[in-house]
């Protein structure tokens, strides 16, 4: 495989690598901010293996591709100092260990999650969920919506997929066209591209192979489930630009309302779940892969498509890093990809707001009845189906969110403790 970018003299042993990135990916819990904060102590602070201009030159190149921007950014460190091979090694670092935590939460799950007792403290869990949602909700709408026009593209995106149900990529590449016609070129010319081998372009119709053609393979063979899970979260990672909050509503969307694999509340279930683990929040995609393939055909069926979602979600991230990498000055100086991604993160708060929306109705209301208006098709909630469990830990769920000042973890717990209590007091 061609080596796009060789490794400094300074560069450190593998034994070496695998120990740093191994502890990143064991320590990453979180979210974004916090395992990006991991990641500079580790690599400037602590290794001085990358400066402070090369690493944020770095993160600000990973936020402009689709996919977790923390585990490229690993990816692409592992490149910066091993090349390829460095990069394959820290990007599967930082996924690993989740993806086997989550694999494990699955079987829990599937195994305990009838029993009326768990129940309970899921039903804590799914009111943190909102909570937690509607913080993100916050935290990106304070750093996407400084104008009018992004306003307006929130609202856009918001209605898109509350009133016409619209799928997420096509409101994706409306925000994305709507960016790019917005913002003028430069009128200095961007840095030139990082020196890349005559041969480059085999890296990328080798990526761009393995990624591609095991999926092709399961749809040859007849695995109609494993195909369609395995396109599905392809076309998911082509798309997810601005974090995994934001493509939760197009996961929620089809994987709940079109192909009928989990409920919203299972749904919620996996949002929780993958809170409490290391490594990229996108690993819920993993959970709902595994929880549907084990309700359609049993566990094997569902340790197979946990594992075509990781494929399909996770190689492509290193196809775009090792594609280019090659080429992060020049991409990093484009004001029209700048303006595209803005334009992507202020339709995804309104999509996010929808994702808000949509979990509190099924939290607070067992039925819903939708309302046809031509194109437009509203969900309007039971008045005399609200839960009053939920709606009491709801209710809770900010004033210990703010009590607990953004620890996540013990939000979660608390939360299930306070659905066991409330639980108790029904039952009492």
């Amino acid at each position: 495989m061609t080596q796009t970018s060789p490794p400094s003299h300074l560069a450190p042993s593998w034994g070496v690598l695998f120990q740093c990135f191994g502890l990143i990916g064991l320590l990453s819990f979180g979210g974004p901010a916090a395992q990006i904060a991991l990641m500079h102590r580790e690599l400037v602070d602590r290794h001085r293996w990358l400066s402070e201009e090369k690493f944020l030159r770095g993160l600000s190149f990973c936020m402009l591709l689709p996919g977790p921007e923390a585990m490229q950014l690993a990816t692409y460190a592992g490149w910066r100092l091993r090349g390829i091979r460095g990069g394959l090694l820290a990007g599967s670092l930082f996924v690993l260990p989740g993806a086997f935590v989550i694999a494990a939460l699955v079987w829990l799950y599937v195994t305990f999650g009838t029993l009326p007792t768990v129940q309970a403290a899921f039903l804590g869990i799914k009111a943190a969920v909102v909570v937690i949602v509607m913080q993100a909700l916050w935290r990106i709408s304070r750093k996407a919506l400084h104008s009018t026009g992004a306003w307006l593209l929130a609202l856009g995106g918001f209605l898109a997929i509350f009133a016409f149900n619209l799928p997420f990529p096509l409101v994706v590449l409306g925000a994305a066209l709507i960016g790019l016609t917005r913002v003028p070129e430069a009128e200095h010319s961007a840095p030139p591209a990082h020196a890349v081998p005559a041969h480059h372009w085999r890296t990328i119709v080798i990526w761009t192979a393995l990624w591609l053609l095991p999926l092709l393979g399961l749809s040859l063979i007849g695995a109609e489930f494993l195909a369609t899970i395995g396109w599905f979260f392809a076309k998911l990672a082509v798309v997810t630009f601005g974090g995994a909050y934001a493509v939760l509503a197009y996961m929620t969307q089809t994987v709940v309302s079109t192909h009928g694999w989990i409920s919203t509340g299972q749904m919620i279930d996996a949002l929780g779940l993958a809170e409490t683990t290391p490594g990229p929040l996108v690993l819920v995609t993993q959970f709902v892969a595994m929880l549907a393939g084990v309700q359609t055909g049993g566990a094997l069926l569902g340790l197979a498509a946990g594992i075509v979602a990781l494929w399909a979600t996770f190689a492509p991230c290193f196809l775009w890093i090792f594609a280019t990498a090659p080429y992060v000055e020049r991409l990093t100086h484009q004001p029209r990809l700048r303006g595209a991604l803005q334009a992507i993160t202020a339709a995804v708060a309104g999509m996010m707001l929808n994702l808000s929306v949509w979990f509190l109705l099924h939290l607070l209301f067992s039925r819903q009845t939708e309302l046809q208006f031509g194109p437009l098709s509203l969900a309007v909630p039971a008045v005399d189906s609200i839960e009053v469990r939920a709606l009491a830990l709801t209710v809770l769920a900010p004033l210990v969110a703010f009590a607990l000042r953004g620890r996540i973890l013990w939000l979660l717990a608390v939360m299930a403790c306070l659905g066991l209590i409330a639980d108790g007091f029904t039952l009492g």
